[in-house]
């Protein structure tokens, strides 16, 4: 159970830096932050639930590089609909297509 929670934590990580690499110039510092700030994260997730294992590190590189491609992949599918402009904060703009599309149905629109 907690290997299942390590590794989906790790995967949500990495989709929100995946997200703000695509928005960055390659191999920017920016694009360097993205890729290595979630490592320590995921070190310390793993070491506080499981300890160390080193028969467990390709299964969470795995987990990382599918969080940050994952991560790309939601922003270009943003970028083709085109109907807000982006940031590079992943729940931000998840919260502007929302509203981008209640407004497109005329739906009633929380103030906030």
């Amino acid at each position: 159970m907690r290997l299942a929670i390590v590794i989906a934590a790790i995967l949500i990580i990495n989709v929100v830096f995946g997200y703000w690499r695509g928005n960055t110039r390659k191999f920017s510092l920016q694009w360097i932050a993205a890729i290595h700030v979630p490592v320590p994260m995921a070190i310390g997730l793993r070491l506080w639930l499981l300890g160390w294992n080193w028969a467990l590190i390709p299964l969470f590189v795995l987990d990382f590089a599918a969080g940050q491609f994952a991560g790309g992949r939601i922003r270009q599918a943003f970028l083709k609909r085109g109907d807000v402009r982006l940031s590079s904060w992943l729940a931000g703009d998840g919260f502007r297509i929302i509203v981008a599309g209640m407004r497109s149905k005329k739906l009633p629109v929380p103030d906030i």
